[in-house]
């Protein structure tokens, strides 16, 4: 018997209106980016005052891009065949998230764990190294399987012409939850906490981290109710994650032409972005402990803290204003919809000439990503030059603006591709899709919650746009490892020893040298000059037809 799938239900999420189902559906990303906060701002330091060096630090984190490559796709595939009562896409949310939150907590309390087992203070410190090392690997896999199961789940919930909607309010959850983040690190947590949850900055941000995580996963799981996929007959030749790995690969290899481009646009500007949200904080604490820190009493003991919270300050202001971005840009910045459509609505009477005024200046989306772009590269530019913390946290807060728009800009856009193919899809994939799927209607799961899938023709369309949204993710993650190589190499040339400032167990003699060019501040310049490229094929893709 050929196997043959059955939808039972249909997506749900409770709340009274648009807006509060969409705070709800997305409300998941905001533990989730608040963990990433703690991550890029707190762990390369830790990593640095454990003894590493930053060219080895840099082939640690090669495990974000690693896991991404790996966990995302694969999760994927394993979720999309669930047939779990509760839905493809919230178990894994909540499994991923309970293995996090256990390798949060050894990574705060890594020597207090290796201390358990081992008492020689040389192997000790070897094993502390290792056990971070390995915690941040195990939670950057874990953290990535939740984060595909909280997009998967914005996908399967809403109706095609929604996603777009969905998109925007996942990008607002992830400024809020760098926000937070980066709230929790710049304040001193133990004026409220005292040695509660830790006798660090870094314990106790691993503490509160851990308890926004659960938080915002549980809402979200709470909230939204999914279809339940029912798989009867034997598995065919056709199913199975290898097959369904071919055709995802085969697939990135003959993209329509303007989806390439918007996925070869991401891959150059992440090479700017992620040396920048993984090095900034320790960037702009760096230059507090080289330029500043001499000319001031120290008091605190915890230097980790001191860089920390330093660093979170400039990035408080950097999510200030990506989240004002965020909500501002759409009002300001014509859609692609706006840019192709020969429809004008006409505006209210009175208020025709000020709105039709305004309508005529404003810039595609198109032309907003181009100088976000530029805007990035004339920032990071200067980086090698800064001598002083508040030129830092200017160049950090300016970096906020081209932010907001690469976190609504990509996703928009292969939205807008997504629509188009769905309304002509007659390829094979769809059509196979089309053809063993059957959508049936019975009463929602949530009789509280809204029914969002009004037509069954938008699931072969919502199973074309997983499949993008996938390959735009393989476009992210792919840069990352280019990235990760060049500030391997720049580290390994600049400062080749551990940290003078933090790694103070090290010799004096494996300290690397205190003057010269910062090393993060090379690769920001470097990511400047990847921006650049960035900017000129936003600009070929802004000629291509709509």
């Amino acid at each position: 018997m050929p196997q043959t799938s059955r939808w039972i239900g249909t997506p749900a999420i409770k709340g009274s209106s648009e807006s509060v189902r969409m705070a709800l559906l997305t409300a998941s990303l905001v533990g989730l980016q608040f963990t990433w906060g703690l991550e890029m701002s707190y762990c390369t330091p830790y990593l640095l005052e454990l003894g590493l060096t930053k060219s080895k630090i840099s082939l640690v984190w090669v495990a974000g891009p690693l896991s991404g490559l790996i966990m995302q796709p694969v999760v994927g595939v394993i979720a999309d065949k669930s047939t779990s009562r509760w839905g493809r896409r919230r178990p894994f949310m909540v499994y991923g998230t309970v293995v996090v939150v256990c390798c949060l907590y050894v990574l705060g309390w890594t020597r207090e764990v290796v201390g358990l087992f081992v008492g020689d203070k040389e192997m000790h410190r070897d094993a502390t190294i290792f056990v971070a090392v390995m915690s941040i690997y195990a939670i950057d896999f874990a953290i990535n399987a939740v984060q595909a199961s909280c997009r998967g789940l914005v996908v399967d919930t809403l109706p095609i012409p929604k996603q777009q909607l969905g998109s925007s309010w996942a990008s607002r959850m992830v400024a809020t939850g760098s926000l937070l983040s980066y709230a929790a690190g710049a304040v001193d947590l133990e004026r409220f906490f005292g040695d509660s949850i830790g006798d660090t900055q870094f314990k106790r941000l691993t503490a509160v981290a851990c308890f926004a995580l659960c938080l915002a996963v549980g809402v979200t799981s709470f909230a939204v109710n999914e279809r339940v996929l029912v798989i009867e007959g034997e598995a065919d030749e056709t199913s199975g994650p290898i097959n369904m790995l071919k055709f995802l690969l085969r697939t990135a290899l003959n993209l329509p032409p303007r989806i390439a481009a918007i996925c070869k646009i991401n891959l150059y500007a992440w090479i700017g972005w992620f040396p920048f949200l993984f090095y900034s904080t320790t960037w702009v604490g760096e230059i507090y402990l080289r330029y500043e820190a001499p000319h001031v009493k120290h008091e605190s003991t915890d230097t980790l803290g001191e860089v920390g919270r330093i660093g979170s300050r400039s990035m408080i202001v950097f999510s200030i204003v990506t989240f004002v971005g965020t909500v501002i840009y759409p009002f300001f910045i014509k859609s692609p919809q706006q840019s192709s459509s020969r429809f004008t609505p006409r505006p209210p009477e009175g208020l025709e000439s000020y709105i039709t005024s305004i309508e005529k200046y404003k810039p595609t989306l198109q032309t907003a990503w181009m100088c976000g772009h530029l805007i990035f590269a004339g920032a990071m530019f200067w980086a090698p030059g800064v001598t002083s913390v508040r030129a830092a946290t200017l160049l950090v807060a300016i970096c906020g603006i081209p932010w907001a728009i690469q976190a609504w800009s990509p996703w928009t856009f292969i939205g807008v591709e997504i629509n188009r193919l769905g309304q002509h899809s007659h390829t094979e994939y769809a059509d196979e899709r089309g053809r063993r799927d059957s959508l049936e209607m019975n009463t929602p799961l949530s009789p509280k919650g809204a029914n969002l899938l009004d037509d069954d023709t938008q699931s072969g369309a919502a199973e074309l746009s997983g499949v993008y949204l996938g390959i735009l993710n393989l476009y992210t993650t792919l840069p990352q490892f280019i990235a990760t190589l060049i500030s391997w190499i720049v580290f390994s040339i600049f400062e080749p020893g551990k940290s003078p400032e933090l790694a103070k167990e090290a010799h004096p003699d494996e300290h690397a040298p205190t003057g010269g060019y910062n090393g993060i501040s090379i690769c920001l310049f470097i990511g400047a000059v990847s921006m650049t490229g960035a900017s000129l094929m936003t600009r070929r893709f802004r000629r291509m037809g709509m």
